[in-house]
């Protein structure tokens, strides 16, 4: 259950390039456990964890012979402080260590290009920020059909709760 003071915050996964001997479709399954435990572990509270199935997607901007995607949501429950840039900018660092520890070098590649793993963080309950590197909620949110799709099916899981 719910409680109303919840604040929920919802992350994007999404790949489309091989990392090691995993697909994009195996990276974001391998990547689930290691999310959960970053989150929980900035959070320093236990968390509930709603996960939308995967996507298979095309590709939106960047160069058109890229691979196709795959694309995930998760739905985190239970914070309950008052979101904070200082917050957000932390997990928004820790979030981009995980990507690096699958490959992904954010300063060498093309925007909107192909990907090892791309995590966005998409919003943190009614909380708003503009800095440099993170808006919320993400400004594209609204237009992305690969992110909306697993965002409402995440949303609309009634008992996929993980711990």
């Amino acid at each position: 259950m719910l409680r109303s003071d919840d604040l929920p915050l919802a992350i994007a996964l999404g790949a489309n390039l091989p990392y090691a001997d995993a697909g994009p479709r195996q990276t974001l399954l391998m990547v689930r456990p290691l999310l959960t435990v970053v989150v929980n572990d900035w959070a320093a509270v236990p968390l509930r964890f709603r996960w939308s199935p995967l996507f298979d997607t095309t590709p939106i901007g960047g160069p058109p012979d890229q691979p196709r995607y795959w694309n995930a949501v998760v739905v985190v429950h239970g914070l309950f402080t008052t979101p904070s840039n200082e917050a957000a900018m932390k997990l928004l660092g820790e979030l981009h260590q995980l990507e690096s520890q699958f490959g992904r070098q954010r300063s060498s590649e093309q925007r909107w290009g192909p990907r090892t793993l791309d995590l966005d963080l998409l919003f943190w309950g009614e909380h708003r920020m503009e800095h440099p590197k993170l808006v919320l909620p993400h400004p594209r949110l609204h237009l992305r059909g690969f992110v909306l799709e697993p965002l409402l099916a995440a949303m609309n899981q009634s008992s996929n709760w993980i711990a």
